[in-house]
């Protein structure tokens, strides 16, 4: 008999992609997100619109349609000893906020396995990188602290390849995927825990959505990797372009960053994969 996971996702803007593709596996989702965020998703679910090969519209999966199960709640509202899983989902900095920094702690407390899709790795992952300076790095986080309670092996990390936004004209429960690629995640250290990772990568890799009659077959899987180092190759990408966007005054868009100055861009490329092979 498959098994049945109740995960819990921080983050329920870019998270209710990933809780998207649980759901239409059949898995129990939570999603952690403000008061008001939570009553919208409790009263009409999420809406995850993306491109798929061979459709002229965008396909929208109604979590309300979805085999799972779907509920949000805010953090001082979750037990984390509820769930087999728990993942990070939010911007590095709102961890820092009270309510949020206290749940992390009680998810550090019940050990429960966490897997991120950051673009910012928490320091416990990058600490299962025995050739990394975990001192050095701790001033680049807004308050390295919340990470020190967590325990590596029961720390992974995705690279979240997919990129997603919120369409301005939308309320909150609504998703576009502009790029739907691929999850592509790192073991843990613990065989059960990667057990669960498989079986979910298998249960994505098998659920279809019924559309117009059609059974189809939707993009954006969780790819499981043998290697620690996977998650970090969008790193190249995402130094060059996205976090250069922010100036001393004013923002630029990626294209803008990249461009403007494109041989520097190419040894920042460069340099930050070279980084990532050392």
């Amino acid at each position: 008999m498959q098994l049945k996971y109740k995960i819990l996702i921080l983050g329920a803007s870019y998270g209710s992609l990933l809780a998207s593709k649980f759901l239409l596996a059949g898995h129990s989702v939570t999603l952690v997100c403000r008061s008001k965020t939570a009553q919208l998703i409790n009263k009409d679910g999420t809406r995850v619109r993306m491109p798929v090969k061979g459709q002229v519209k965008m396909i929208e999966i109604d979590s309300r349609q979805c085999q799972g199960k779907l509920n949000a709640m805010t953090p001082e509202e979750v037990q984390p000893k509820e769930y087999d899983l728990a993942c990070l989902a939010m911007q590095e900095p709102q961890y820092s906020e009270q309510n949020v920094r206290y749940l992390m702690k009680s998810i550090a407390l019940a050990k429960l396995p966490c897997m991120s899709i950051m673009n910012m790795p928490p320091l416990s992952y990058l600490a299962r990188i025995k050739t990394i300076d975990i001192q050095s790095c701790r001033p680049a986080y807004l308050d390295h602290s919340i990470w020190d309670e967590f325990e590596p092996g029961l720390m992974t990390l995705c690279s979240p390849d997919p990129q997603a936004f919120r369409p301005p004209q939308e309320q909150a429960n609504v998703l576009q995927v502009g790029l739907p690629t691929n999850f592509k995640v790192a073991k843990f250290d613990m065989p059960e825990h990667n057990a669960m990772l498989s079986q979910l990568d298998e249960d994505i890799m098998n659920a279809r959505m019924e559309v117009d009659g059609t059974s189809l077959d939707l993009p954006v899987k969780l790819k499981l990797h043998n290697s620690l180092f996977v998650p970090l190759a969008k790193w190249s990408m995402l130094i060059t372009g996205n976090y250069r966007c922010i100036l001393p005054s004013d923002i630029q868009s990626i294209q803008q960053s990249v461009h403007s100055e494109i041989e520097k861009s190419r040894a920042i490329y460069e340099w930050v994969s070279n980084l990532c092979k050392l």
